[in-house]
């Protein structure tokens, strides 16, 4: 389905691929396109929904300029899945549910993280000089990481929210392990702290801008090159941060199923991050707040809620949409709103078949908070290729 709603913003005009979008993100959006360093127009994928300052589900081309809060305090927040040489007829439910524990028992979720005897020295060690050298630069950074200090020990835990482990079968009942996580609360903090600069950094200018949260770094400006190093530290620091939880997982699953092999090399991808890319003729700063790049022959993940399917992709490098892709399924009503609306039943009933928490402590993730994925697939049938349909046997919840 191509381009469904245009909005003609004041700058440049938006590109939605959904007619289901809500006055609060269409305002949003038109507020991005009223910026004078937007690049050709603003993309907004069919899981678009409220954000923070920027639509989740927007893809935001810039000229010399990065948002912060655009980027998001999750940065580099994605998924990671790969495919074992096992199927269904190698797993049950009383394996599945040793799995289930065992999962919970290997990989922290929630605020908690590793003990200091089992931080994962090997994956740390490689981000260590380059924190140093963000630290000595900007030594208030160690202030705001509070709580965070000890980042090395969330380096593989999972955290809250809508982060998620899964166990799925695909469409021929092979077994898949997928997640969903970020750069944990480091990330947060190195977001926040350059969040605030960039409000300062407008007050100091007298910048006036539609939304406090659109607050920007200028290329040449004195926090534009740390923050792209910051930005990138935690990126890789989140990617690194999936691969360790991704071991973690196999190797749990490893001690109750029979011996399998992983059979597929593990998709790892970003939906909140910022890169440098060449569009519609110029190179400029693209963010992808809720969106996963889809180039053409790229692979992704679009998952969909705790009891709905999920789909691995081939992006079919659709430039009207930056090479990019829905992220997800997307959000339909708010945390709170969904805890108002549905019962510890009514999550029951939509998670049947799936081992999982189903008390009122993950009532706001329940699948009637989300959007249908499937509309939202064929809502970008022009921007991915479906390769495999997923459905989760196993969910552990932050």
């Amino acid at each position: 389905m191509p381009v469904k709603t245009v909005l003609n913003g004041s700058t440049v005009p938006v590109r939605i691929w959904t007619d289901d979008i809500d006055e609060g993100s269409k305002a949003q959006l038109a507020n991005l396109a009223s910026l004078p360093f937007i690049h050709h127009h603003v993309a907004a994928m069919p899981d678009v929904h409220l954000g923070i300052g920027a639509t989740i589900g927007s893809v935001i081309a810039t000229h010399q300029a990065i948002i912060p809060a655009a980027v998001g305090v999750d940065i580099g927040c994605g998924m990671v899945a790969a495919r074992l040489s096992l199927t269904a007829n190698d797993i049950d439910e009383k394996r599945l549910k040793k799995v289930f524990d065992q999962i919970t028992r290997d990989v922290p979720v929630g605020r908690d993280q590793h003990a200091d005897g089992r931080v994962l020295v090997d994956a740390v060690r490689p981000f260590e000089p380059g924190l140093k050298a963000l630290t000595d630069r900007h030594p208030q950074l160690l202030k705001a990481f509070g709580r965070f200090s000890k980042w090395a020990n969330q380096m593989g835990t999972l955290g809250g929210g809508n982060h998620f482990i899964e166990v799925c079968l695909d469409e021929k009942r092979r077994v898949w392990v997928m997640l969903h996580s970020g750069s944990r609360g480091i990330g947060n903090a190195i977001a926040t702290y350059f969040i605030e600069l960039a409000r300062k950094d407008m007050e100091r200018h007298m910048i006036h801008l539609p939304d406090r949260d659109l607050a920007y770094f200028r290329e040449g400006s004195p926090h534009f090159d740390d923050y792209v190093e910051a930005v990138h530290w935690a990126q890789d620091y989140a990617m690194a941060n999936r691969q360790a939880m991704l071991e973690l997982v196999l190797a749990g699953l490893a001690r109750h199923l029979p011996p399998f092999t992983v059979t597929t090399e593990a998709v790892n991808c970003h939906h909140n991050y910022v890169a440098r890319e060449h569009h519609f003729g110029a190179d400029v700063w693209v963010t992808r707040k809720g969106a996963i790049r889809a180039g053409e022959g790229e692979l992704g993940i679009v998952p969909g809620s705790m009891g709905a399917r999920s789909y691995i992709v081939r992006g079919r490098g659709n430039a009207e949409s930056f090479c990019s892709s829905a992220h997800g399924a997307g959000r339909r009503m708010s945390r709170t709103a969904a805890t108002k609306h549905f019962t510890e039943a009514d999550l029951a009933r939509q998670t049947e078949g799936v081992i999982c928490r189903k008390d009122k402590g993950v009532v706001d993730e329940i699948p009637g908070a989300y959007k249908d994925i499937d509309t939202v697939m064929a809502n970008q049938s022009d921007l991915t290729e479906v390769l495999h349909t997923l459905k989760q046997v196993v969910c552990v919840k932050g």
